[in-house]
């Protein structure tokens, strides 16, 4: 009983004191924004409709609990055997992927990215994403030096593009980009040589000509010529930019301070409670409430650095940086795409879109660095 009681002691001594607090702040902000889209609307074909269903609000709030229970849990568990575990959980991840290929995949738009179980639907690649910080993380620990060996860095590539080719065959170009970004974030601190840093460097011309002509379909392209062309978009007002054009509409209606939630009509555009909720919080809390949630997500981002610098080990290293790029990468191509300056790629806002899947795993990936911060001999922190 005693040693029970000295390990939570200790747990709770060392563990993260800051990162808990940032979740709990952005949480309790996106209850607070989803909730109030069970209570606004617009008019549509003179009949009020609001932007989400109370059920989904009920999601959320449910999806929010389970995510901050899990991330205590595994907070609670030392990483590095959460690490050694990789070879249970990375199959789950796998299979639940491949599940998309099958009846119980869900077709949306152009792409599989849901499976639907009938009374729940989740999507896989949230959870690959976690298992992937993970596995990835342990296998560059495990070369150590010999990541600069040409056999160990092509596996290591292997390991980090495979998830991407998967989930790009499936249709789910954002969700692919998250696990590129991720794997070049984690092998930057992997110790890899400069030389090889400046051919990869070298290539990314030649890979994206390459996505360009053999991989992105028409749909993907116009995405991305659209946003330099000011006729075409006057074009597609009502077709391809229709999208982006109202979210800009939304986004900038509520000017410095918002239309606040008792307005009568809001202006509405697709996905609004998820990858346009940035556009939605512009719309009634205006420019100062943008600001609020870029504050918040910035000061998360450094939080993690901090604790990146702070990691006593390469693996505990290696998994900050991993959830940091994660984080980070859907920060910023959710907001560029709301302020036209990134293509159309579906990507939700951490801790604030609605969905389940991705809530319950951001939380789960804030718990392992906070496992990370929990599990060490000595503090060293950037910010205390």
């Amino acid at each position: 009983m005693k040693t029970v009681i000295n390990h939570i002691a200790d747990y709770l001594k060392n563990v993260d004191k800051i990162l808990p607090l940032l979740v709990l702040a952005l949480t309790a902000f996106d209850l607070y924004i989803i909730y109030s889209m069970t209570k606004t609307g617009y008019i549509s074909n003179g009949v009020f409709k609001t932007f989400i269903s109370d059920s989904i609000f009920r999601t959320q709030i449910i999806a929010a609990v389970l995510g901050i229970v899990a991330g205590i849990i595994i907070s609670a568990v030392d990483y590095k055997f959460i690490s050694k575990m990789w070879f249970v959980i990375a199959p789950v991840a796998v299979i639940l992927q491949l599940l998309l290929f099958t009846p119980l995949g869900k077709k949306r738009d152009d792409d599989i990215a849901w499976l639907d179980f009938g009374v729940i639907t989740i999507q896989p690649s949230e959870i690959l994403k976690f298992v992937y910080i993970i596995t990835l993380a342990t296998h560059i620990t495990k070369l150590g030096e010999n990541i600069n060996s040409p056999k160990h860095l092509i596996l290591v590539c292997i390991h980090g593009l495979a998830p991407a080719a998967l989930i790009i065959y499936q249709g789910d170009a954002g969700s692919a980009l998250v696990f590129v970004f991720i794997f070049v974030c984690m092998l930057f601190m992997s110790g890899l040589s400069w030389k090889y840093m400046i051919a990869g460097l070298a290539c990314v011309p030649v890979v994206g000509l390459l996505a360009w002509n053999f991989i992105m379909g028409d749909h993907h392209k116009m995405r991305v010529l659209i946003l330099f062309d000011k006729d075409l978009q006057e074009a597609e007002k009502l077709g391809k930019f229709y999208q982006q054009y109202n979210g800009t509409i939304v986004l900038g209606s509520g000017q410095l301070s918002g239309l606040g939630f008792d307005q009568e009509y809001y202006h509405y555009t697709s996905e609004l409670s998820n990858d346009f909720i940035f556009a939605y919080i512009g719309m009634t809390l205006g420019f100062i409430g943008c600001m609020t949630v870029v504050i918040m997500l910035a000061l998360l981002c450094l939080k993690l650095l901090s604790n990146a610098s702070g990691a006593q080990t390469p693996l505990g290293r290696l998994i900050c940086v991993g959830v940091f790029a994660m984080i980070f990468f859907h920060t910023v191509i959710n907001i560029g795409v709301v302020l036209c300056v990134v293509p159309v790629i579906g990507i939700p806002l951490p801790f604030i879109s609605r969905g389940g899947t991705a809530v319950i795993m951001v939380n789960a990936c804030i718990g392992l660095v906070m496992s990370v911060s929990a599990h060490r001999e000595k503090e060293k922190h950037m910010f205390y």
